[in-house]
């Protein structure tokens, strides 16, 4: 996912390319159609064989693909159409448990784009839905140059661990600190997965706060109407943004004094809050 900027992410399904306009338009940055679990298996081939034309009727939108899983009877044929002139710029591979799932991936696309004629690489984003892929989460987010983002599928992680997908968002703490650090520690984005509600209530709200908090990048919401909220959520407020750029200011300027952690507005600060600051404003679109 060309993710530095984007603060929110809404799925259609495959197949009905009719709703990928109206995504467009819901205000998240970014729309996911998806091929996997929305799709029943006798729809598979047809929405797999409109996907090219459906992202061309939304040329200025961040497009990613939810491929099916490896090893079922359609992901491969998934890739390699994504992989064509005019495919998603990422590929989304639900229920990653090693990093040799990635590096199948990785290898089928590169083939893919060679045969595709394509010179842009496909980007790809693991999505970590099992106790297996949580084990194995650092492995998998060093596996691939393609790799640039983890994400949460909470869904299948509640089914693998036993628990109830809809529990309050402070008990899924250790999978979202396992997942966004072993993101942070390989330089990739950290996705929040989807709030399984389709209305924007406290629980929904809750769970959105709770991942911007935490530190992730963005959140993939499942129904138009979150989208806005989900963006809102994720875009610093005037006070973070203004502190940041004084931040990156006040630094430049003791840098180039010879000095490398100097005060401002009575605390310390240095290259550490430097990193803070540029996250903030890679949030709005800042440098």
């Amino acid at each position: 996912m060309a993710t530095g900027h984007r603060r929110s992410w809404l799925s259609v399904p495959g197949s009905r390319t009719e709703l990928i306009a109206k995504a467009a338009g819901a205000g998240a940055d970014g729309i996911i159609v998806d091929l996997e679990d929305s799709v029943a298996p006798n729809e598979k081939d047809a929405a797999r064989a409109g996907l090219i034309a459906a992202i061309a009727t939304v040329p200025d939108a961040e497009i990613s693909v939810r491929v099916n899983a490896p090893g079922s009877p359609w992901s491969h044929l998934d890739l390699i159409e994504c992989a064509r002139l005019g495919g998603p710029s990422t590929v989304m591979i639900p229920k990653v448990e090693c990093a040799g799932d990635i590096e199948f991936v990785d290898r089928l696309l590169t083939g893919a784009e060679a045969a595709a004629g394509r010179r842009e690489p496909t980007a790809i984003a693991a999505i970590i839905e099992s106790a297996t892929g949580l084990v194995s989460v650092r492995e998998i987010a060093r596996s691939s140059k393609r790799l640039n983002a983890l994400v949460i599928g909470y869904a299948d992680m509640a089914a693998s661990i036993g628990r109830d997908a809809a529990t309050a968002p402070e008990q899924w703490l250790f999978v979202q600190e396992t997942v966004l650090s072993a993101a942070r520690s390989a330089g990739l984005a950290a996705i929040d997965g989807p709030y399984l509600g389709v209305e924007v209530d406290a629980d929904f709200t809750a769970s959105v706060e709770h991942a911007s908090r935490l530190g992730f990048d963005s959140k993939w919401v499942i129904h138009p109407r979150q989208a806005q909220f989900a963006t809102a959520a994720f875009t610093p407020g005037i006070a973070d943004v203004d502190y940041a750029r004084a931040v990156l200011d006040t630094l430049r300027q003791s840098h180039g004094d010879g000095i490398g952690a100097v005060t401002l507005n009575g605390k310390m600060i240095d290259e550490a809050v430097a990193v803070w600051a540029r996250r903030i404003l890679a949030r709005t679109g800042g440098d």
